[in-house]
């Protein structure tokens, strides 16, 4: 009888702990279709795990050209209220080009857009909870991963930034010659109109649920009037103590 108090307490005081903090650490690698490499992404989540799963907090990108250990252009990225939407600070000082997304209000983004010819544009945009912004395509990806694994196509809203809207996209699982991954898909806009406008992004994971492979549009200017399309290939640094997908 003396002992249930004592039991109580320490189920009580295990329960209160606080989650541990994570780290994953990666790094992608940008090159053309000749192979010249044309800069490097050094990417820092810091997160939780929440029943076994990985779950993103903040989120820090530094880009480098090849041999340099200075930066050209930043990215800051945090999962406060969505996995799916995060804020986001982007810099890319050689363009004088600067983004932020943020949440002001429920049901509501906004965008702020410093644009390479000096012009400021700003976007209120409504959306809705299937709605995915920037990186937070990754963590959609894991979501729907027993969707990947079993080929099942899953619709979605993907922000286009500079546009100040959202549009229809599919995920889907997709072969091609230049991406060996253990999983491949890609997502695609399923509009009509834009299909003919922009190529599919095809991404590459791993089994444990890691992007492997990247290969498209590029949010990293080429000149004022283009980014790059590249083939970003990725390796894991650190991973969490927990698994990445459900």
């Amino acid at each position: 009888m003396r002992t249930r108090p004592l039991v109580v307490s320490f189920a009580l005081m295990t329960a209160a702990l606080p989650a541990v903090a994570q780290d994953f650490r990666f790094t992608g690698t940008a090159t053309t279709d000749g192979g010249n490499v044309i800069y490097e992404e050094r990417h820092a989540v810091d997160g939780t795990c929440e029943e076994g799963i990985f779950r993103p907090r903040q989120h820090e990108v530094a880009y480098h050209k090849p041999g340099s250990e200075a930066s050209f252009a930043r990215k800051s990225l945090e999962y406060g209220a969505s996995v799916l939407r995060p804020t986001v600070d982007f810099l890319q000082p050689t363009f004088d080009e600067k983004m932020e997304i943020t949440y002001p209000e429920p049901d509501t983004l906004m965008i702020n857009w410093q644009t390479p010819v000096g012009d400021s544009e700003r976007f209120q945009v409504g959306y809705s909870s299937n709605t995915v912004v920037d990186a937070g395509f990754d963590n959609f990806v894991r979501q729907n991963w027993q969707s990947v694994l079993a080929g099942d196509p899953v619709e979605f809203r993907f922000l286009g930034p500079t546009r100040g809207e959202h549009y229809g996209f599919v995920l889907e699982r997709v072969e091609n010659e230049q991406v060996d991954a253990d999983h491949v898909v890609q997502i695609r806009p399923t509009g009509m109109v834009l299909r003919f406008l922009v190529d599919p992004i095809v991404l590459g994971y791993n089994n444990a649920g890691a992007l492997s492979d990247y290969l498209g549009l590029t949010n990293i200017r080429k000149n004022q009037d283009e980014n790059y399309t590249a083939h970003i290939r990725y390796s894991v640094q650190t991973s969490p103590d927990c698994e990445l997908t459900p």
